[in-house]
Formats: structure tokens, C-alpha cells, sequence
């Protein structure tokens, strides 16, 4: 019954694959959701993880949460050093980890910041060392493999996040590379605070120049520099929207939780992960009624085929499991077709999205959802051959070979 099921979808080969195809493309949509989202909450979590609260400028929080943590959008901008000493002295804090941000190397964030960053994230220099004086850089994994950067390599940054202007006169030297972690450092360059105050302002190493300094002056030049941003770590999280309230009740300052941020996010995808879903079912309820047509249309010109087959000594249920296993051989092959390009098309947006945003996507990774959707997908190819093996099976041979 398998061969001559098989015989019989090989005499109608467009057809055929026309129901194929159109299984396949059900599949591989709901399979790149399924990838893509699970994939993509994942790494936002885990680059978010540890992180309760990101202060910075005035703005919007989730573009405060976009630039501090993922490093994946313009800052929101600036906020003085007497501004941001509330959060880096609060008895509240265990752990506020100063940013400060606005240059970029071959599309990948430079971050000046303490080596406190690396233990947000449990991260070490498996290469060198950690950076000491100023323009000294640590870089990430991904971007040492990248660029093919080693110790001792210098390279140049460039100001802004489009990177059009290069500081040429500024060279930075990589003095580390940190090892993998899976989290958003291995597409950082890290480096001193001061060496992203030295690149901005050309009067930064004047003041730095050896002479005697009056303590009085260099304490208000220090208020009146500028970071970017800060993640904190508190000593209790679930009071995290009580001092966020009292953080923007500062002036110039603005506290976002990533965790809420996050939230709201998910909120905003989910709308088009819905509209996918019901797209990849619509695509499947096609499928099933291709292949219903198919099979029935098959069924009518085949009917003298099962009388011959009656009269051979093939019994009802034979007859009817040969419709089935031909409904089940095509749910197959769209199954599996619609898997590899499902996979295949997660590989390739997430190598461009590499390459764009820096998020990475594999189409390596197989969930158990898959395996549901594979067995959906196969139950709907039995279910659309049932009423024509029904019709097969109750058809009367006598009858049927009369008409000739």
C-alpha cells in the first residue's frame, strides 16, 4: 500500500508538490516564529539579568533601556557627574556601574565604564589584561574574532553611532579580550570613562598634564563632566519602582527598569507574532484543503483503480489506509520541507542581524514546539485524506467496474 501510494503521487507530481509547498510554507512561518521569538526574549533577559534599574537623561525609558543595556539605539543623552552622585552614593545601591557612551568601532558600541561592568555579567580577560591608563580598550569576543583583533593591536573609533567621523587622532590599543559569555559584551569594546572624556574633549588631557592641581577646582571640573548612563544593582530589588520614583524626582535624571521595559516590549512584538501566527495557520487550513481536493478529485479518478484492487483481494481496510498513508506521505514531505526552511531562514536573518544589530539568531536550535507543530501538521494531512478513504472504503466494486 506504501509503494502504491507513493506510484500514485508520482503520476501527479505538480499537484503533488503544489500541496507540498503550500504545507511547507505553513510550517516554515510558525517555525521562524517560534525560533526568532523564543531566541530573541532569551537574549534580551539575559543580557538584562542582574540589572534593576538603568538611570540616565530625560526620555524615553525604553530607548534609555535600548542604549544602557543592549547597546542597540541612540542614547537618550547626557547627565553631569553631580547629577548622577545620588545614584552612585545611595546606601541603597549594592552595585551602580557608570557609562559613558556616543563612540562606535565598525558598527560595535564603545563603552566607557569600571571593571565593575564585567562582573554584572560574570565576565573575565582570558587575553591580557584589564585596561589601566587612558585609550587602553578590552574588546569582546565576537568582535575580536570579527575584526581579528589580538593584544597589542590598535585600531581607531569613530564619534557617534553612525560612525562617520573617526577620532585619527586618538588611537586606541587592545590591551584584553574578554572570553564568551552569551551576553551582549562579546559586541562591546570596553575602555576607561576617561579615555571617552579624553576623545570629546581636548582640553581633558591639559588638565591632566602632571602640574599641580587645586583640589577645589578639580572636584567642580569632575561635577560638571558628563556619563551617559547608569546600571544599578540594589540591595533590594522589589523596591526598585520606589527608587525609581525618587530618581525621577531629580531634574535632569530618569530611571527605567528593564525588567518593566522589557515587558512592554514583548507587548509590542507580540502583536506581530500574532499576526504571523494566524498568517502561518491561514497558510495551513490552506494546505489542508489543497490536499482534501487532491485526494477527493484523485479518489474520483482513480475509482476504477480501487474496483480492480477490490476484485485483486485487496480488502476495504487496505484500500482505505492507501488513501491515508497518500494524505500522511504528503503531510510528510511538507512537514520536512517546511522545517529545513524554517531553520534555514532563521540562519540567514540571523547572520544579517548580526551584521546590522548585533543580535544573533541561530537556526541550529530545535524546541519541542516543533515537534508538536510537526505532529499538527501531519494529523492535519491524516485528517484531510479521511472522508476520501471513507469514500474508498465504502465504495461498491459491482457498481463501479459495471460503469467500465
Amino acid at each position: 500500500m506504501f509503494a502504491l501510494s507513493l506510484s500514485y503521487l508520482r503520476r501527479r507530481p505538480l499537484t503533488a508538490a503544489l500541496n507540498v509547498v503550500l504545507m511547507a510554507l505553513g510550517v516554515a512561518t510558525i517555525v521562524v516564529l517560534l525560533l526568532a521569538s523564543r531566541q530573541l526574549e532569551e537574549r534580551l533577559e539575559r543580557d538584562a539579568a542582574g540589572i534593576d534599574l538603568v538611570v540616565g537623561a530625560k526620555g524615553s525609558p525604553l530607548q534609555l533601556v535600548l542604549s544602557a543595556v543592549y547597546h542597540l539605539d541612540a542614547p537618550t543623552g547626557n547627565v553631569r557627574m553631580k547629577d548622577a552622585r545620588f545614584v552612585l552614593e545611595s546606601k541603597a545601591v549594592r552595585r551602580a556601574v557608570p557609562m559613558a557612551l556616543g563612540d562606535t568601532y565598525a558598527g560595535h558600541a564603545i563603552v566607557g565604564t569600571t571593571p565593575a561592568y564585567l562582573d554584572l555579567y560574570g565576565a573575565t580577560v582570558n587575553d591580557g589584561r584589564l585596561w589601566e591608563g587612558v585609550r587602553e580598550a578590552v574588546v569582546g569576543a565576537d568582535v575580536a574574532q570579527e575584526q581579528r583583533l589580538a593584544v597589542g593591536r590598535t585600531f581607531v573609533s569613530a564619534h557617534g553611532v553612525g560612525g562617520v567621523t573617526s577620532h585619527t587622532d586618538a588611537p586606541m590599543t587592545v590591551v584584553g579580550i574578554m572570553g564568551k559569555t552569551g551576553t551582549v559584551l562579546d559586541r562591546l569594546v570596553l575602555t576607561s570613562i576617561e579615555t571617552v572624556w579624553a576623545n570629546h574633549d581636548h582640553d581633558y588631557g591639559a588638565a591632566d598634564d602632571g602640574a599641580a592641581h587645586d583640589p577645589h577646582l578639580d572636584s567642580l571640573r569632575m561635577a560638571e563632566r558628563e556619563i551617559t548612563a547608569i546600571v544599578v544593582q540594589l540591595k533590594n530589588p522589589a523596591a526598585g519602582y520606589l527608587f525609581a520614583r525618587t530618581v525621577d524626582g531629580i531634574e535632569n535624571l530618569k530611571a527605567a527598569q528593564p525588567a518593566f521595559e522589557l515587558a512592554r516590549l514583548f507587548r509590542l512584538f507580540g502583536v506581530g507574532a500574532q499576526a504571523l501566527q494566524v498568517f502561518g495557520a491561514v497558510l495551513l487550513a490552506t494546505a489542508l484543503l489543497s490536499l482534501f481536493v487532491t485526494l477527493y478529485s484523485a479518489l474520483e479518478d482513480r475509482r476504477y483503480d480501487v474496483a480492480m484492487l477490490r476484485t485483486l483481494g485487496a480488502s476495504r481496510s487496505a484500500v482505505f489506509r492507501s488513501l491515508v498513508i497518500e494524505g500522511l506521505l504528503l503531510a510528510a514531505m511538507g512537514v520536512g520541507l517546511g522545517l529545513l526552511l524554517g531553520h534555514a531562514a532563521v540562519e540567514v536573518a540571523g547572520r544579517a542581524m548580526a551584521q546590522a544589530q548585533g543580535l544573533r539568531l541561530t537556526g541550529a536550535q530545535f524546541l519541542p514546539a516543533e515537534a508538536l507543530l510537526a505532529l499538527a501538521a501531519l494529523a492535519v494531512g491524516v485528517l484531510a485524506a479521511l472522508l476520501p478513504a471513507w469514500r474508498a472504503y465504502r465504495s461498491d466494486v459491482a457498481a463501479t467496474l459495471a460503469e467500465g
